[in-house]
């Protein structure tokens, strides 16, 4: 039977970015399995996102009741687990790594990745466990005392660490005789919330007394339990600032103060809308980037290849209107329409991240998947797996997409169609078509899609592609035939 986390267990996943499970799984399995990763790292090749193919025991943690609603506790039910998989190596006399974060966010604050560490032998401090800064995962500079606040995950054998994707994190320095190994896998939330998915009692968040940022925090919560999916939370919560003042706040240098602001600011709601568009628009010079073409893409960390101050700052307007909800969207509907491609962008963003109370303007986000933008392009194919989950009205548009020659887009592309679920049915051909597809994850999501689908014909296609595809995972260097 399935363990559901605790109301308590989420606000401390909430707060400290990550949370400890422990798999009922034999002593003997996981010393059988650390002996197969031995022996597949001595004799092959870090086998990568085949992982599990070539060491089929690396996906049974993942079946446990426990680990399994923890996943379902945190990212909620039919959770995804992406075909990224890496075997991590530490050896001795490894000096380690520096904090950092993994490169696939778009750097959300609400809960739609995460990271999932496995541990098939028991990892010391001189091992180089994982190092990770409780509380870090919401912010996109490293906090000031980041390192003085560094946790080494010291655990049992079979232990499983789930984290929030964004927590800032490293491998630290193996001066132990033996080899240390961590499988990650990544998972991502499928179904926006519309209720609790753990073991919930209780419906208020109740932070402790020297919580950094409790607007954030309150906030968080409430769209985990689904009170945040659709209105956003009109109320004073005892806020004593003004609208212009908490603006302030949100566009300046102090992170844990911009983003408290920002969420007070997505509280007070309606009244504070036209206030945030015109920052985000630039008015008055306060946010707008020197003139010029878009970036041809994002970079690996997810922020702009040119991005300067002023875009981060952008960002975290886009974080107040988003936490406004549906209040906000008929302005941001009018700011995707803007002349200029990074108002277009940070508009698109902030409808996608919005989720479910962004429904009315799928059809602003089906037009920009033709933006002259491709950061937009690639902004409005994302978006669409949050707005349009009830319905089919935007898979004609994202199956033709498919076809696009960017394989961002088309990587979001498929999210967006796993995420629509069985109202994708009309993409069958196009996906079929993707299987073929160069970009190894945009043919990992179609298979998801198709498998989700369920039907005979998908079934079909999924058989077909597997009898050319398959991998056996007992032919190796040694025993080839």
């Amino acid at each position: 039977m399935t363990t559901l986390l605790t109301d308590q267990q989420v606000q401390q996943f909430i707060t400290d970015g990550y949370v400890v499970v422990k798999p009922d799984l034999p002593d003997d399995f996981h010393r059988h399995l650390f002996e197969q990763t031995e022996y597949v790292w001595e004799k092959e090749f870090n086998p990568g996102n085949n992982l599990p193919a070539r060491i089929p025991d690396s996906l049974k943690p993942w079946q446990d009741p426990a680990v399994v609603g923890a996943l379902t506790s945190i990212v909620g039910p039919n959770y995804y687990m992406h075909p990224h998989r890496h075997c991590h190596y530490n050896p001795p006399g490894n000096a380690g790594q520096r904090l950092h974060k993994d490169g696939f966010s778009r750097r959300g604050h609400r809960t739609r990745w995460l990271l999932a560490f496995y541990y098939p032998q028991t990892t010391t401090f001189d091992m180089g466990p994982t190092v990770v800064v409780p509380g870090s995962q919401f912010y996109n500079t490293l906090p000031p005392d980041g390192e003085e606040r560094e946790v080494a995950l010291t655990v049992e054998a079979g232990t499983i660490v789930i984290a929030n994707y964004d927590i800032w994190h490293r491998g630290s320095a193996n001066t132990s005789p033996h080899n240390r190994y961590m499988n990650k896998f990544l998972f991502a939330r499928v179904e926006e919330p519309t209720a609790p998915s753990w073991d919930s009692t209780e419906t208020e968040w109740k932070p402790g007394a020297d919580a950094p940022t409790p607007a954030l925090w309150r906030h968080i919560w409430r769209w985990h339990t689904g009170q945040a999916n659709g209105t956003g939370h009109n109320g004073s919560n005892g806020h004593t600032a003004s609208i212009e003042e908490l603006l302030a706040a949100v566009v300046g240098d102090s992170e844990v103060e911009s983003f408290n602001a920002a969420y007070t600011l997505g509280e007070i709601g309606a009244p504070a809308v036209p206030a945030l568009i015109a920052a985000l628009m630039g008015k008055e010079g306060t946010l707008r980037p020197a003139d010029g073409p878009a970036p041809a893409r994002l970079s690996q960390y997810g922020r702009l290849a040119d991005e300067s101050e002023l875009e981060a700052r952008r960002r975290n307007v886009c974080y107040a209107l988003s936490a406004v909800g549906a209040p906000a969207v008929p302005a941001l509907i009018e700011a995707a329409g803007h002349p200029q491609w990074w108002v277009r962008a940070a508009a698109v963003n902030a409808l996608g991240e919005m989720g479910l109370a962004a429904r009315e303007s799928v059809p602003t986000l089906i037009a920009a998947l033709q933006d002259d933008s491709l950061i937009v392009q690639q902004q409005a194919a994302q978006a669409l797996g949050m707005a349009s989950q009830e319905g089919p009205e935007a898979v004609p548009a994202l199956a033709a997409t498919l076809q696009h020659e960017d394989a961002e887009v088309r990587r979001n592309v498929t999210l967006a169609l796993l995420r629509i679920g069985k109202h994708a049915e009309e993409a069958v051909p196009a996906l079929r078509r993707v299987l073929e597809d160069d970009d190894r994850y945009v043919r990992g999501k179609a298979v998801e899609v198709l498998y989700r689908l369920d039907t005979p014909k998908t079934q079909a296609i999924l058989v077909d592609y597997l009898m050319t595809t398959r991998w056996d995972p007992l032919t190796t260097i040694e025993s080839r035939y």
